[in-house]
């Protein structure tokens, strides 16, 4: 019978590929010097810490549509506390061509990290939604790894914790530059997706979903895309400056304004139509948009 495995520490995923950890809150591993030992019935493991893993070689080149991407000198696959991950796929013995970063969040306590964790939205991507770099990208991943691995050899003193905190954020922040580079290689394929937005956003308020259903959420769309909220939410915003939320929203106000030229329908009755469970949530919400009420703004036209 299969079951989820807690991996509670760092250690525990080291211990899954018989490689041991200098420091009980982070790790960085080259995980082709270990070998994945873990239990036959164990089908799914779910993190408690952050892990960051940098895939090489031809398992880590992903094709979108029919285009390869060039940018194929090693993967970035991101996760998060909380997450589940299935290994069912990995045989025993097996030796990845990866390193590994791995930290709990008890190591940022009382940093500035700890507070802008949230920041890096990348932690919630899926995996196939994971960075792809180039060969420079490599390089300054592999030479941030070394840093945090040299700190962790080091005898442990007062500027250890800052160091190796500050080392990982710098990581975090290029990954950021690294994401925003992919998202302009990919504009092509962006765009298709923006437009597959818009068209799914027409249909819906050309729908009676926002009657049965209320107005639409940010997941709702980027699951009819197949992408993460996450990731679906940081590509609309990087093609419009806006956010997905906003986009939506300039929506709504958009047909609304035109449902105020129609004279037999009331205030109410559009905010219903476009999925307002309340009307007075519709009248602020417009308000805040717009500078009128809905009554005011139907007087002037």
């Amino acid at each position: 019978m299969s079951e989820i495995k807690d991996l509670l520490t760092v250690n525990d995923y080291s211990s899954k590929f018989n490689l041991s950890t200098l420091h009980p809150l982070v790790t960085v591993h080259d995980l082709s010097k270990g070998k994945w030992v873990t239990q036959e019935n164990t089908e799914t493991v779910r993190y408690h810490f952050y892990g960051i893993f940098l895939k090489q070689g031809e398992a880590c080149i992903m094709r979108y549509g029919r285009q390869q991407y060039d940018y194929q000198e090693g993967t970035l696959v991101f996760v998060a506390p909380g997450q589940l991950v299935n290994v069912r796929h990995i045989k025993k013995k097996f030796k990845p061509s990866s390193h590994a970063l791995l930290f709990h969040p008890d190591l940022l306590l009382g940093t500035d990290l700890a507070s802008k964790m949230a920041q890096y939205s990348y932690f919630s991507y899926s995996s196939h939604e994971a960075l792809h770099i180039s060969a420079k990208e490599r390089k300054v991943v592999l030479s941030l790894l070394e840093k945090i691995q040299f700190e962790l050899e080091q005898n442990l003193d007062k500027h250890s914790k800052k160091l190796i905190v500050t080392t990982i954020a710098l990581f975090l922040d290029y990954c950021m530059r690294f994401y925003d580079r992919q998202f302009l290689t990919r504009e092509m394929e962006n765009k298709g997706s923006l437009e597959k937005f818009d068209r799914l956003l027409n249909a819906y308020f050309s729908s009676d979903k926002p009657l049965k259903e209320g107005l639409p959420s940010v997941a709702y769309f980027a699951d009819a895309l197949h992408l993460s909220a996450n990731y679906f939410g940081d590509l609309i915003k990087k093609e419009t400056g806006i956010s997905a939320q906003e986009y939506i929203q300039n929506k709504v106000i958009h047909l609304a304004k035109n449902k105020m030229y129609d004279a037999d329908k009331t205030v109410s009755e559009i905010a219903y139509e476009l999925g307002f469970k309340y009307p007075q949530h519709f009248s602020r919400m417009f308000k805040n948009e717009t500078g009128y009420t809905p009554v005011q703004f139907r007087s002037l036209n």
